[in-house]
């Protein structure tokens, strides 16, 4: 039987090779799963890849996915993206990248509903990427607050990818979730500060536009900030729910659902066919994640039975660094595998191995965990995959190419890396609320 020094050199060059093949990542790591599986156990060894899979889908907070995707496909429809955006111009609209800041705060809000950044983008994409370009926006600059903002949905809860996280590092999700807010704050802060003094340097970037909000009287302007008020309560319904102690993750996002269809409702666009497209779209979504969870709980649970946790954790600990350094490996690790896997594998493949590595270092785990969604984050806007910038591209003009948007988004990737090194270096950012709120 091979050493793990060599099985792990054939399996990591199996999933290279199956992946330059094309075929989707949950069916490759499913794929070298059984053939792991089979070559050091024989046929008893799929019993154990059955039984992996099995574990996790069975986790109860795993249900909290697909209620948060169902209530941001709701959303998506319901129209209540407008009406905050339109709120939004009330506040933000005299200043010079008015818009671009009102994108951003509506970013912020979108984050705290629905924690699905694909179908906030999608949204702004749609609602703003027009406007700013109507105003005479910079087309970098207002593509690039659009890919950036959306991104916010993975560190404001309810963050789906910290559902994934806690999860997989047996966490608590709700420390996690007031882990992400204030990291979430600061970087929508040093978007706002970037677009407000770019745009103050840089004044053709951002024309004062004639817009009709900013023309309104005292009246239509006190009815347009009413726009408000839905997402304020449903932002109150989920995450109050959570923290007054009244529903678990799981429950909160069940009531998410029915807060987003009394929301839909109100803007009378609740139908039956409504409903039946976002089950679709959940559907899908949800599919190709669990294809995704399988395939990587499985590799995960082999690998592990075979002395690959070990082996990783030796090599790690074996590396004579510093604590701190460790960290900065893992993330440069993290970075590496954003380039050519999708987060979910990420998260399934990496936490397992690095999270009692860095609990034996001493680190807080909520702090880390916080960490591990930052760099996805710079992942989702990173070329040459970077998922929010396809996902604009999908809703973007014609005559905007993928490349413009790549180099667009690098100024927000930058400010990220700020954030994260801010984090890294004063990690009570992220430890003040879960111990001044937690347990």
């Amino acid at each position: 039987m091979y050493d793990i020094q060599t099985a792990t050199f054939l399996i990591v060059g199996s999933m290279i090779l199956l992946m330059m093949f094309g075929i989707p990542l949950g069916v490759v790591t499913l794929t070298v799963s059984i053939g792991t599986a089979l070559a050091y156990f024989g046929i008893p060894g799929l019993f154990l890849v059955a039984s992996n899979a099995q574990g996790l889908l069975e986790a109860y907070p795993l249900v909290a996915v697909p209620l948060f995707v169902l209530m941001a496909n709701i959303l998506e429809r319901s129209g209540v993206a407008e009406d905050m955006f339109d709120a939004m111009s009330i506040i933000a609209g005299k200043l010079r990248g008015g818009v671009a800041v009102q994108t951003t705060l509506v970013a912020v809000l979108m984050a705290a509903m629905t924690g699905i950044m694909g179908g906030e983008i999608v949204m702004l994409g749609l609602i703003a990427l027009p406007q700013m370009l109507r105003l005479g926006y910079d087309k970098k600059l207002a593509m690039g607050t659009i890919c950036a903002g959306g991104s916010l949905a993975t560190l404001i809860p309810p963050s789906v990818i910290m559902i994934i996280y806690g999860l997989t590092a047996n966490i608590s999700i709700s420390e996690l979730f007031l882990g992400g807010f204030l990291p979430g704050f600061l970087l929508a802060s040093l978007y706002i500060t970037y677009i407000l003094i770019r745009c103050h340097l840089q004044p053709h970037l951002a024309p004062f536009g004639a817009d009709e909000l900013i023309q309104m009287n005292a009246k239509d302007k006190s009815a347009k900030m009413k726009g408000l008020i839905l997402p304020g309560l449903l932002i109150i319904w989920v995450l109050g729910s959570i923290y007054g102690g009244i529903a678990t993750v799981t429950e909160a996002a069940a009531v998410g659902v029915f807060g987003a269809m009394i929301a839909s409702l109100a803007r009378r666009k609740l139908t039956w066919e409504m409903l039946q497209e976002a089950l679709r779209k959940t559907m899908i979504t949800v599919g190709t994640i669990i294809w995704l969870v399988l395939g990587a709980v499985s590799f995960v649970g082999i690998y592990n039975v075979i002395g690959g946790n070990e082996f990783v954790q030796g090599l790690l600990e074996g590396l004579n660094l510093p604590p701190l350094g460790v960290i900065f490996v893992i993330m440069g690790i993290l970075i590496v595998l954003g380039t050519f896997m999708e987060w979910i594998a990420i998260a399934y493949i990496t936490v397992p191995i690095f999270a009692p590595v860095v609990v034996g270092l001493g680190f807080d785990p909520i702090w880390f965990g916080v960490l591990f969604v930052m760099n996805i984050q710079i992942y989702f806007l990173s070329p040459p995959f970077g998922p929010a910038c396809f996902w604009l591209k999908s809703v973007a003009p014609p005559d905007i190419t993928l490349q413009e948007i790549f180099l667009a988004v690098l100024p927000f990737i930058g400010l990220q890396i700020i954030g994260l090194t801010l984090v890294i270096v004063f990690p009570e950012i992220v430890t003040f609320l879960p111990d001044l709120l937690g347990n």
